[in-house]
């Protein structure tokens, strides 16, 4: 992802941020083995979609990520020769990152919340947004203290 990111020190930062936080969640939550790989790889490739978006349409919005990221990251996750099912679950997961409904496994929870961390930060969200999305979309214990110790 760097060598994919060479020149755009934003994009590296967050994405290794994000993983940071994924990785610190998933360990505090019991994840373990397959599913921690899954969520490091996720966190690690989950903004991928943004080169493509950006060249194709000149702007990066949460649903060109969705829709563009799963095949650029099914191509490098391949290359690195990732298992089909770890490949199928990150795609999945890739595409679905900007969605905050019907989330579906803890997996897709944490780099939700990693994601949100990093952005919230980055983004400079209101107090207000912030509260927000501790009552709608942080679940995990973890996350929820670490939103609290990061901005409250």
């Amino acid at each position: 992802m760097i060598e994919y990111y060479t020149g755009d020190p934003h994009q590296i930062q967050h994405f290794v941020k994000v993983h940071s936080f994924a990785k610190l969640i998933a360990e505090q939550e019991g994840a373990s083995g397959e599913l921690l790989w899954i969520i490091e790889a996720a966190a690690l490739v989950h903004d991928i979609g943004i080169k493509a978006a950006i060249n194709q349409y000149g702007q990066s919005s949460g649903d060109l990520q969705e829709k563009l990221g799963p095949s650029a990251a099914e191509k490098l996750l391949s290359d690195l020769n990732f298992k089909h099912s770890l490949i199928e679950r990150v795609c999945y997961l890739v595409g679905h990152h900007h969605t905050y409904e019907n989330i579906d496994g803890l997996d897709y929870q944490i780099l939700v919340e990693a994601d949100l961390l990093v952005n919230i930060h980055e983004s400079n969200y209101t107090k207000a947004a912030i509260h927000k999305v501790k009552e709608t979309i942080f679940k995990t214990k973890t996350g929820r203290k670490l939103l609290k110790q990061l901005f409250f």
